[in-house]
């Protein structure tokens, strides 16, 4: 792990998109400014932890199988129908 200490108004770069600065120190508590690209999810590691393990429970659901055989079911079907 890489630790830097910055103060407020400073910056860290990640790579050449990614812009970490630091907002204001008061306290205990540091407020952080974000800048990345569209396409680059950002979320505290809180959330980030609560979407994979949604994810990881819809991957684990009983309606998954069925709903990948009716979408195989439609793409044969379509499949069929263009070579006809």
């Amino acid at each position: 792990m890489l630790v830097l200490a910055r103060k407020p108004n400073q910056s860290i770069m990640i790579g050449d998109d990614i812009e970490i600065k630091i907002i204001e120190v008061k306290g205990d508590q540091i407020k952080i400014g974000i800048q990345a690209p569209k396409n680059i999810a950002v979320h505290r590691k809180e959330v980030y932890e609560e979407i994979k393990k949604a994810n990881i429970e819809a991957t684990k659901s009983n309606k998954t199988p069925s709903t990948f055989r009716k979408i195989a079911g439609i793409l044969k079907k379509n499949k069929v129908e263009d070579k006809e």
